[in-house]
């Protein structure tokens, strides 16, 4: 089991590496770690563990892309977690997900008090709220990518899986 979480850690501290750099976690990162987590699961568990790290990977990309498709992340992020998932299985990825998402969460409302931004966005949610409930339309509750308080999500994974390894 160590041998999994030493793998996933390296992965994991390689994309925090880039992200903190670039705000992009690269493809051959991604893709071989989805594919050297499946691998050693099949190595160490065989047919078992093979079909664990698919479970874990469908798990981590499925929720993700989900994210992503409403603009909350980037594709780099999407195949991390689908990597995490190969290496580490679906309850550890979902469980760092939650956290992570917690942790960009806080990580957000502390850039929006630094920028002295709290006031003014909560006034454009309940504004957004009232006119999609007059409206009877979601359309004012539709955000645009410029408003979006953006940093590396790999601020927020990092502590999110550190916090779900220590739970689990």
């Amino acid at each position: 089991m160590i041998l999994l979480y030493i793998g996933c850690s390296i992965f994991l501290a390689a994309a925090f590496y880039t992200d903190i750099r670039t705000m992009k976690i690269p493809n051959p990162l991604t893709l071989t770690s989805m594919v050297s987590g499946l691998a050693v699961q099949f190595a160490v568990n065989g047919p078992g563990g093979l079909w664990f790290g698919l479970k874990g990977l469908g798990a981590g990309f499925g929720i993700m892309l989900l994210l992503y498709l409403c603009g909350a992340v980037g594709g780099g992020d999407v195949k991390l977690f689908g990597g995490i998932g190969a290496w580490m299985g679906t309850l550890f990825t979902l469980t760092s997900l939650v956290y992570s998402i917690l942790a960009a969460g806080l990580i957000g409302f502390v850039i929006l008090l630094v920028r002295g931004e709290i006031g003014s966005r909560l006034s454009g949610v309940w504004r957004s709220i009232y006119g999609a409930a007059v409206l009877h339309s979601l359309g004012p509750l539709k955000s645009s990518k410029e408003n979006m308080v953006k940093f590396p999500f790999m601020l927020a994974v990092l502590p999110g899986v550190i916090t779900a390894y220590l739970h689990l």
